[in-house]
């Protein structure tokens, strides 16, 4: 239960949640960390809790450095229970502590908690000092509830940026020098298209309010901490914020005798005539999620499904949904699938495709089991429309 020291004064002690498999639908196959960091200026600060299960373990840390009851400042960046699970214990243990937090974040908090706590309100522009340092505010509302919040120290040029430049990982280690970068990006993407793709445009704002600052290090509230690589992830925010997506094809479906899969088959054969990166997907052995990290940089989306009962499959009728919900604009999509003798599945499919907005290629549908000559001619009628 070792704190982990940034500097001499500052010190990460939050908790590892090694066993974390699932985090709101999202598949976290790595586990997660909930990162709290001591400052131990005049008045000793700590920048958010860990969830209410690793309360202990941040306790143990702290007391590494310092009596826990000794601490003035608590910052609450974020009402969500991984980050301020640990706030009812410790407001016992330090009852004369300032809670400070967002104009939403008091508002979250008490109806939460249902807690009198000694609320400080902060907005952006709004800054404290702890003694030889200070802490600079910024709200990044909607990045991604409307409390988020995050702290600046101009002296040490750290941000401690709440959500934003987060990863699910669980590890000992917590330098981006220290952990393999290729799995780090691919976790910040995937927390990112995961969490954080339907507030593009606040995301956007809140990274124009960022490139004011002189940043040497993010300390986000999960994963590693961005030390050597701080300006690669702050690109890439960039270019998700922007929606920027490459010649990339996902083929999504799932199938009951094989026949939309020979469809999906056919789908990406057609992508490949004209050299378009394809990947496919088969719903019943790839978490949605998973999926999800693919579509934010995918221009083409085709998903397909066979008919069950007058609808489409649940597998794709969840994949849908939870796509939908986070909201990925300016696609092209294509619905297909097979049936016996119902048939709509494509048309329903289709119409969630719609219903987001997306530009529609003309959909495949297939009675029983599509031969071979049908195959061929599917695909020459996606490359005669792409």
């Amino acid at each position: 239960m070792k704190p982990v020291a940034l500097n001499d004064f500052i010190y990460w002690v939050g908790g590892i949640d090694w066993d974390l498999r699932n985090f709101h639908g999202y598949m976290t196959q790595r586990g997660s960390t909930y990162n709290a960091y001591l400052i131990m200026d005049e008045k000793i600060t700590l920048i958010d809790t860990v969830k209410y299960y690793l309360y202990d373990e941040m306790i143990a840390r702290i007391s590494k450095v310092v009596d826990p009851a000794k601490i003035d400042i608590i910052i609450s960046n974020h009402v969500e229970m991984d980050h301020s699970g640990g706030l009812p214990k410790l407001m016992e243990l330090c009852p004369n502590a300032t809670l400070i937090t967002s104009p939403n974040g008091a508002k979250g908090l008490e109806t939460h908690y249902k807690k009198n706590w000694n609320y400080k309100v902060m907005k952006t522009g709004d800054s404290i000092s702890l003694g030889k340092t200070t802490l600079q505010f910024i709200l990044e509302q909607m990045v991604h509830w409307p409390d988020n919040m995050a702290c600046y120290m101009p002296e040490t040029k750290i941000l401690f940026s709440n959500d934003a430049f987060g990863q699910h990982i669980a590890t000992s280690e917590r330098f981006d020098t220290e952990y393999p970068l290729d799995i780090i990006m691919h976790e910040a993407k995937k927390y990112y298209a995961n969490i954080v793709l339907p507030y593009d445009k606040q995301t956007q704002k809140v990274l124009d309010a960022v490139s004011t600052l002189d940043i040497a290090m993010i300390a986000p509230s999960h994963g590693i901490i961005w030390e050597d690589h701080v300006g690669a992830i702050v690109t890439k925010y960039k270019e998700w914020a922007a929606n920027k997506t490459t010649n990339k094809a996902l083929i999504i479906y799932d199938t009951m005798w094989g026949s939309t899969k020979l469809i999906a088959h056919a789908i990406k054969d057609a992508f490949e005539e004209k050299n378009i990166h394809t990947q496919l997907y088969d719903l019943k052995t790839i978490h949605i999620s998973d999926i999800m990290t693919e579509v934010l940089d995918a221009q083409y989306i085709c998903v397909g499904s066979p008919t069950l009962n007058n609808n489409m499959l649940p597998t794709v009728a969840a994949f849908l949904t939870y796509c939908r919900g986070l909201a990925p604009k300016n696609r092209v999509g294509l619905a297909f699938g097979s049936y016996g003798w119902g048939g709509q599945s494509v048309a329903q499919v289709e119409a969630v495709l719609q219903e987001m907005g997306w530009q529609l290629l003309p959909s495949i549908k297939v009675q029983y089991v599509p031969d071979e000559q049908l195959l061929v001619t599917i695909a020459k009628q996606i490359l005669q429309k792409l």
